[in-house]
């Protein structure tokens, strides 16, 4: 008699398929722990509906592993590893995702390697697999690698298609399934020609989401409360590091409201009721002749900043912020096309990838952020008083940012 298919009913794909061992994995605790992981962390402060979890993202991000492993037409037992990889590529992420990576030192990458190494899930993964060739292939390594973690990988497409439906930003649309067609495993993931245009929306839908969504102006200033709260929590040993991928985003929350530091309850007290911090200066990096220089400052060097200007306008250092936007990397700019068998970078194919790299720099900057109460005393400062800025490009159009465009 046949084994009874499971299914899950995922809100992006409909219906996904999966094997009793797969069932298995998922109802692990350590899998489940990602139903109390959000994927996007604090953004449903900006979005309401950006509560779907790491669990959703992960047999989403398994449910295309197996799509293109089948594309590819590879063996039974490469696409069931394939599906296992997938499935628990992000089994390491801390409380909030990658809000909480900010503060600690070890990635979610080795984390996720520690669990499947070092915990139960290990004696249940060696009844099928080795388990360091999933992580190998989490990490991108080996022929299977870039399928889960490369420059056009499955994780992405999934993050991308699942962030757009639960915030309902339309950038996160892209077509999937044409990239899928159109990819093949040849010393890396390599896309035909006729897949390109589907990249580029793919391309664009991340350019745009990255304002949008990922370093949204108030996502950046809500993160950065919660990473100095946790580092406090860490710091005075509330917490151990090394035992971050055993706790939750509601563990941290008890956690924040509960303990004995002040400054802590107060920021989970802001949180809770939405009581952020404002924006009180703005630099857009393409004013600058080199903006990559901006990502050279290091955090002690903003942490003093913070002190100075908080000492010379009456402030409370803890509540001033000062946030470069996360460096707009774009790996997927970096795949390889395959045109009459010769291979070509993404961006010298597509005229839309190459005018995307070289406005990179459009949409990032670093800001300022204060209690609200507090912004009439520091609206005139000038950062140059406190970090060495890279020189403004005098001869450049600046264009309007996103953020500083009021409808009246």
């Amino acid at each position: 008699m046949s084994e009874k298919k499971k299914f899950i009913r995922d809100s992006v794909y409909g219906d996904i398929n999966l094997n009793k061992f797969e069932v298995s994995i998922m109802d692990m605790p350590q899998f489940q722990r990602l139903r109390r992981i959000k994927q996007l962390g604090l953004i449903s402060l900006i979005y309401p509906g950006a509560n779907h979890t790491r669990f959703e993202h992960s047999i989403g991000t398994m449910n295309l592993g197996s799509k293109l492993a089948e594309e590819l037409e590879l063996e039974k037992d490469e696409i069931e590893l394939i599906r296992t990889s997938a499935l628990l590529h992000d089994i390491g992420h801390g409380p909030f995702s990658h809000v909480s990576e900010g503060v600690l030192s070890v990635p979610h990458e080795k984390l996720t390697e520690y669990v499947i190494k070092n915990t139960s899930m290990k004696d249940l993964l060696e009844e099928k697999f080795d388990v360091n060739e999933i992580v190998d292939i989490i990490n991108g390594r080996g022929h299977l690698g870039p399928i889960v973690s490369g420059e056009l990988d499955v994780d992405r497409m999934d993050y991308l298609l699942r962030d757009s439906h639960n915030t309902g930003v339309a950038y996160g649309v892209i077509d999937y399934e044409r990239i899928i067609s159109n990819l093949k495993l040849e010393n890396g993931l390599i896309l035909d020609i006729k897949g390109v245009q589907a990249a580029e929306g793919a391309l664009v839908s991340r350019y745009f989401m990255y304002p949008s969504v990922y370093q949204h102006h108030t996502t950046r200033v809500v993160n950065s409360m919660f990473r100095r709260a946790l580092k406090r929590t860490i710091d005075e040993k509330i917490i151990d590091e090394n035992d971050i991928y055993k706790y939750d985003d509601n563990d941290m929350i008890s956690i924040f409201r509960h303990c004995d530091n002040p400054f802590v309850n107060d920021i989970m007290n802001r949180l809770d009721t939405r009581r952020i911090m404002k924006r009180v200066k703005t630099i857009r990096l393409d004013n600058f002749k080199f903006p990559e220089k901006m990502y050279k400052i290091n955090q002690d060097t903003l942490r003093k900043a913070e002190a100075e200007i908080a000492e010379d306008y009456g402030l409370d250092k803890d509540y001033v912020y000062i946030n470069i936007a996360e460096y707009p990397r774009f790996d997927e700019m970096k795949t390889q096309v395959n045109v009459d068998g010769r291979l070509y970078p993404l961006t010298k194919i597509s005229n839309i990838i190459g005018a995307l790299s070289k406005a990179r720099f459009n949409i990032p900057d670093i800001s300022v952020y204060v209690d609200n109460d507090e912004k009439s005393k520091s609206e005139k400062f000038k950062l140059e008083n406190y970090l060495e800025l890279p020189e403004i490009d005098k001869d450049k159009f600046h264009g309007i940012h996103y953020d500083q465009i009021k409808l009246i």
